[in-house]
C-alpha cells in the first residue's frame, strides 16, 4: 500500500539564491551531476505552488475552492469532499496539497490501486488524524468493496467492520476524526452514482491557455535557475498540449539541449530546435498524435474508424489513445467523435499536408 504523508509549511522557503551557469569546460562530462540529490528534491518540490495565490490558472476552480476554505475555517469544520476531474496533469494531486496547506493540515495521498483489499482502506482511515486531508488518484478504479467501506466513512465519518464469518458475524462501528476525502479522476463517468453523489463538490480542470502556461515556464525555469526568455518560454507554452504538467517536462528538455549546445539563454530559436529533436511540433503534437491522424487519413480514407481498430492499426494501447491522445485532439479541433467512429477534420489534414491529397 503506497501512501505519501505531507505536511506544508505555512509560507515557502526561500529560494536558493541564483548561480551563473558556465559551460563545462573541456574534458569535462556533460553527464556529470551539476546539484546533488538533496537539492534536486527541493527543486522538484519547488515546482509545485504551495498556496491557493500561487497557483497559476483553473480561476473559476480557485473561486470556489477559495470561498469553501474561508467558509470551513470560519465555522471551525473540515472542507466538504471534493471530486476533481480532468486530463492527466492538469494540477489534481497539486490542488490537493495547496488545500492541505491553506486549511493547516496534513496531505496523505494515495491511489486506488493501492486500495485493492478492504483492509488497505481501513488501515488508511484509522490512521487519519481530525482535519487531515485523503487525496485518492485514480478514485474511479477503487474496488465495489473499498468503495462500500468509504460510504459511512464520508457520510458519518464512522468506519463499520464486519467480524466474524457466517451466523455469528457480526458489525462494529467505529468513529473515525472528520476528515476530507479529495478524489482525482480521468473518468468521472466510471465512478458509480452512489460514490460521486456522496461529494459536496465536484469541479472539473480545464486545458490552460497559452497566457498561464508561459508563466508556469517562465516560473519553473527561475526555480530551477534556467536562463529563458519571453518568446523561448511561449514556444515551450505552445507546445505543452494545455497541461502544465507536459510544460515543465519540455522545458527540462530544452534545458538539455541548451547545455549540450552551449546557449546561455533559452530563446524561440533554441526551444524550436529542441523541441523538433523531440517531435513535439508546434501544435504539440507528438508521434503518436500524428501517426494516429496519418492512420484515419491514409488507411481508413478519412472514413470513420472505431478505438479498437484504431488501437490495432496504430500498435498503441486502446486506453492509450482515448485518455492521453484524443482529449488534447478534440480540444483543438483535430479530431471529431461520431457515433460510428473518429473522424480527423479537415484542420488534422491542413496541419499534416494532406489537403489536396
Amino acid at each position: 500500500m503506497a501512501i505519501i504523508s505531507s505536511k506544508h509549511p505555512s509560507s515557502t522557503p526561500d529560494e536558493p539564491p541564483k548561480r551563473q551557469r558556465q559551460p563545462p569546460p573541456p574534458g569535462d562530462s556533460l553527464l556529470q551531476p551539476t546539484a546533488s540529490s538533496e537539492e534536486q528534491e527541493k527543486q522538484e518540490e519547488g515546482i509545485r505552488p504551495q498556496r491557493l495565490a500561487d497557483y497559476i490558472g483553473q480561476k473559476e476552480l480557485k473561486g470556489i475552492l477559495e470561498i469553501a476554505i474561508l467558509a470551513a475555517k470560519g465555522r471551525g469544520e473540515t472542507l466538504d469532499h471534493l471530486l476533481l476531474y480532468g486530463p492527466p496533469g492538469l494540477g489534481k494531486t497539486t490542488m490537493s496539497l495547496i488545500l492541505a496547506a491553506e486549511m493547516g493540515a496534513n496531505c496523505k495521498i494515495t491511489t486506488a490501486p493501492a486500495l485493492e483489499r478492504p483492509r488497505d482502506i481501513v488501515g488508511v482511515l484509522m490512521n487519519l488524524s481530525a482535519g487531515d486531508i485523503l487525496f485518492i488518484d485514480e478514485i474511479h478504479r477503487l474496488s465495489k468493496m473499498t468503495e462500500e467501506l468509504l460510504y459511512p466513512a464520508m457520510e458519518d465519518f464512522r468506519l463499520d467492520i464486519t467480524v466474524g464469518k457466517g451466523p455469528t458475524a457480526r458489525t462494529r462501528s467505529l468513529k473515525l476524526p472528520p476528515f476530507t476525502l479529495v478524489g482525482a479522476t480521468t473518468r468521472v463517468g466510471s465512478l458509480s452514482s452512489p460514490l460521486r453523489d456522496r461529494f459536496g463538490l465536484i469541479q472539473r480542470l480545464r486545458f490552460y491557455e497559452l497566457d498561464e502556461l508561459t508563466t508556469i515556464v517562465l516560473r519553473t525555469a527561475e526555480i530551477l535557475q534556467v536562463a529563458i526568455s519571453e518568446d523561448g518560454s511561449q514556444e515551450i507554452a505552445r507546445r505543452s498540449r494545455g497541461t502544465p504538467r507536459i510544460a515543465n517536462r519540455l522545458l527540462k528538455r530544452v534545458r538539455d539541449y541548451a547545455q549540450v549546445k552551449f546557449a546561455s539563454t533559452i530563446d524561440q530559436t533554441i526551444a524550436s530546435e529542441a523541441l523538433e529533436v523531440y517531435n513535439v511540433d508546434p501544435m504539440g503534437l507528438d508521434w503518436i498524435d500524428r501517426e494516429l491522424l496519418k492512420v484515419m487519413i491514409e488507411k481508413f480514407n478519412g472514413k470513420p474508424v472505431g478505438l479498437d481498430t484504431l488501437a490495432a492499426a496504430t500498435g498503441e494501447d486502446a486506453l492509450t489513445i482515448e485518455d492521453f491522445c484524443e482529449p488534447y485532439l478534440l480540444q483543438i479541433g483535430y479530431l471529431q467523435r461520431t457515433p460510428r467512429g473518429r473522424i480527423a477534420t479537415y484542420d488534422a489534414r491542413k496541419h499534416l499536408g494532406y489537403v489536396g491529397w
